[in-house]
């Protein structure tokens, strides 16, 4: 195993368990490691700091265990049957639950590497190339480890850097082959595209969001934003809502929302889909004279990053903010705003800030019912704060 030589003192984040060595921490190699390798971590001192995948890159090694520099030859039945363990400890894995997260990178102490559960199919994206050459072991693992999984989908081509490196990278199947599968998630039934959806095909990280957004619903005209596959819709029709107008500037979002209201609610008269961008919807929602008809009285916004990476942060605050203050000025008073943002370069304190200045913008009264977050089988591991992504807030608005 090629060796990586830490600078003096730069071995001090490696001590408190952060699994990233950046490329300005190192001072030299023994010998040329290539993409995907796996490496020995060593300080100046000649410590022995851990083993991981190396990778070009400002973040040259993801470190996968520590303190040693070998791996143990079921390291990824251990690992993955530590991760499947706590999703069945928390509850997760259950008849009228059988899509999760079961690999969240850094937060499963598995840096580069996702692996989403839906029914009998496990869908697995790598995030570094030491994962991608993996793909086949932990295919084979998690096939072994999860009873219901017999199918794994590997679907990395949208998400592996440095691309240039590899002529194997194809999307399918490692292990098994074509599932119809549904995937129930808290009794609701929702088809799941992997092939061509988003992500891995549907945002699990909002299982827990949805659920508390039923729980207000009831009696309610409600509007989902950037709706994609229907999720909190669904969610919101089960709740009891009055009405739900889901929109989004997809088509195919559209026709997936459709899908799934019929699949839970045959011929529901209650939900209406739009494809339309989003500003230019709620600003058809205001009158000529250019006061808005508040036709909602819960309105739930969860647009796609705007920020990914550090250097958009300031237009992405100015959306957060422009879109939020339209919520502000069409929701009726008495109404519920479910906001979030997924940008992990915009953290909550900034966040909370642009919401701030949307509702001081249109003046009306606010107070803060909820603070939300990614859930449970989205943990964070506490020696890597940067895992933390997803922020979002129930607001009422008078």
């Amino acid at each position: 195993m090629k060796k990586i030589h830490l600078k003096k003192h730069k071995e001090e984040s490696l001590l408190r368990f952060h699994p990233w060595v950046f490329s300005g921490a190192i001072a030299r190699t023994e010998g040329q490691p290539e993409e995907g390798d796996l490496v020995s971590v060593w300080s100046a001192d000649g410590l022995c700091l851990g083993t991981g995948h190396w990778q070009e890159g400002s973040i040259a090694v993801r470190i996968l265990a520590f303190g040693t520099d070998t791996l143990p030859a079921d390291f990824w039945e251990q690992r993955l049957s530590a991760a499947y363990r706590m999703r069945c400890g928390l509850g997760l894995v259950r008849p009228d639950n059988n899509a999760y997260r079961l690999v969240h990178g850094e937060g499963d102490f598995l840096p580069g590497l996702i692996a989403d559960v839906y029914d009998d199919t496990a869908v697995v994206q790598a995030h570094s190339a030491g994962m991608h050459r993996a793909r086949r072991q932990i295919a084979e693992a998690l096939v072994r480890i999860v009873p219901a999984v017999k199918n794994v989908y590997y679907k990395s081509e949208g998400t592996l850097p440095l691309r240039r490196h590899f002529s194997d990278i194809a999307d399918g199947y490692l292990t098994g082959g074509e599932s119809t599968c549904l995937a129930l998630e808290n009794g609701l039934s929702f088809g799941i595209d992997w092939l061509r959806g988003q992500k891995t095909g549907f945002f699990l990280d909002q299982r827990e969001n949805r659920a508390l957004v039923e729980r207000y619903s009831a009696g309610r005209r409600v509007l989902n934003m950037f709706c994609y596959t229907g999720g909190f819709s669904v969610y919101a029709l089960r709740g009891g809502a009055e009405l739900v107008h889901s929109v989004d500037s997809s088509e195919k979002a559209v026709e997936l929302v459709n899908r799934n209201v019929e699949r839970n609610f045959p011929g529901c008269s209650r939900h209406q889909a739009f494809c339309e961008e989003a500003f230019a919807y709620l600003s058809s929602l205001q009158t000529d004279a250019g006061t808005p008809r508040r036709p909602y009285d819960l309105i739930i916004l969860d647009p796609p990053a705007f920020a990914k990476h550090r250097g958009a942060i300031k237009n992405a605050l100015q959306g957060y903010k422009r879109l939020n203050a339209k919520a502000f000025e069409l929701i009726a008073p008495g109404g519920i705003l479910f906001t979030f943002s997924c940008s992990q370069a915009v953290d909550k304190d900034m966040f909370r800030l642009a919401v701030f200045s949307a509702a001081a913008m249109t003046g009306r009264k606010v107070r803060i019912l909820h603070q939300l977050h990614q859930p449970q089988d989205h943990p964070i591991n506490i020696y890597h704060p940067e895992g933390e992504y997803l922020k979002g807030l129930v607001l009422y608005v008078e």
